[in-house]
């Protein structure tokens, strides 16, 4: 007799739930604070600095409803990945008793030392101050790994002139700069309610997946993340027969652990299926807006890599990983 398969619980039941959204807000914080927050959020407005506290409160109350123990600002230096460190909510009073504690400051800015980050030769080392400061547009979510949970704040990553020593603070300007000329273009021919211009993207993500076992024993996939000796396969694309093709079985159980891991971030997965090379695939989400777009790709191809582990498989993320295949492109679909 076969075994009647559960039937598991829709998307939208647990999509955003390790995000602090907008929706969450709306529950968390006073109603104020919550129209002043949506204002910054959807409109660019300002934050009052006074509501910063309130924020981190309710910010660090909802953590620690999730299990967290430490928060950490997770900024993108130009390193081609992420970067986090991570600090306790635990404080300690001066008669000793312990307590879980998140200010307003401590939300808004941090100062992690810049002087091992890459900075384009513009700074001498003994200079390298670098502080990272809160982006308010892009949700603050909890990263999970075994029994351990964190808050993560997006964040900007400047120096203490203000230089950019990050991927996030040139794409915030650039998109406000594209905004007030596109809201002055607009606004000269006649349009004269518009006040914003927000640009989206939809990033589709291409990787190749391959057994752990036999990635170990490439020297050159595990130090370079491609081949670089070895014979051609007797059958690559040639019959362009994986395009679209059935999804194998390992892949589909991979792919549906890594949906459900985005979804549960707020990431809105919308289209997985076989790319054209052999052992070569494809996730895209819904298009977002550019700064979250961005910070939603970065994180896709960290869950990518997790679960791809757990899983007993290897991820590339090579743009070129096997000779005489088609490569992986990330398509930036702009509007």
């Amino acid at each position: 007799m076969t075994e009647k398969r559960a039937v598991p619980p829709p998307t939208t039941s647990y999509f955003g739930e390790r995000t602090f959204n907008l929706e969450t807000m709306r529950s968390k914080l006073p109603r104020n604070v919550y129209r002043a927050i949506e204002q910054t959020i959807l409109a660019g407005a300002k934050l009052p600095p006074e509501h910063a506290d309130v924020v981190a409160h309710a910010m660090k109350e909802w953590a620690l409803e999730h299990g967290a123990t430490h928060y950490c600002h997770w900024f993108q230096p130009l390193t081609g990945a992420t970067a986090e460190k991570h600090d306790a909510f635990l404080h300690i009073e001066s008669d000793g008793t312990p307590i879980e504690r998140f200010s307003g400051s401590q939300l808004i800015q941090s100062e992690p030392d810049a002087s091992s980050f890459p900075s384009g030769g513009m700074r001498a080392t003994f200079e390298a101050r670098g502080y990272t400061a809160w982006d308010p547009s892009s949700p603050a979510f909890i990263m999970t790994s075994g029994q351990s949970a964190t808050l993560c704040i997006p964040s900007a990553f400047i120096s203490y002139h203000g230089q950019a020593l990050d991927e996030k603070t040139p794409l915030l300007r650039s998109s406000a700069a594209l905004s007030r000329a596109a809201t002055h273009l607009l606004q000269l021919l006649g349009h004269t309610d518009v006040d914003r211009v927000v640009t989206l993207l939809g990033v589709e993500q291409e990787y190749f997946l391959v057994d752990r076992g036999l990635y170990e024993q490439r020297a050159d996939l595990v130090m370079a993340h491609r081949t670089l000796v070895g014979a051609l396969p007797p059958k690559a694309q040639q019959l362009e027969d994986h395009y679209f093709g059935a999804i194998p079985d390992r892949v589909l159980d991979f792919m549906h652990e890594v949906e459900r891991e985005l979804y549960e971030l707020g990431i809105p997965a919308k289209t997985r299926h076989n790319e054209v090379a052999p052992h070569q695939y494809e996730l895209a989400p819904i298009h977002e807006g550019v700064n979250i777009a961005a910070d939603h790709n970065l994180l896709i191809m960290e869950t990518l890599r997790r679960v791809a582990k757990r899983k007993g498989l290897a991820l590339l993320l090579h743009e070129k990983p096997f000779a005489e295949v088609n490569g992986s492109g990330k398509h930036n679909n702009w509007s």
